[in-house]
């Protein structure tokens, strides 16, 4: 089931909810009791490793796998600036 993020507009408060699809949207706030609670919209926290369809059927063989490149930093030399044309 999804984590949902809802956001009082009384007293600020934030909390998530585990809910199913098909559950009605919470509308009373758990902090302050007032029913001000609007859903928020986040990102999902997830990464789909290893193998599956697009790693046997559409890579190309000159791409990197990316999960095995999970904590690099920035290119060496990519400080951000731009060189000046003359």
């Amino acid at each position: 089931m999804p984590i949902y993020e809802y956001q009082c507009g009384s007293c600020g408060g934030v909390q998530e909810v585990i809910q199913a699809f098909s559950d009605a949207p919470l509308t009373d706030c758990g902090v302050c009791g007032e029913p001000e609670l609007k859903k928020l919209l986040s990102a999902p926290a997830f990464r789909l490793k290893g193998g599956g369809w697009y790693e046997t059927d559409f890579k190309n063989g000159n791409k990197k796998n990316l999960s095995s490149n999970d904590h690099q930093g920035p290119a060496k030399g990519s400080g951000g600036a731009v060189a000046a044309s003359e």
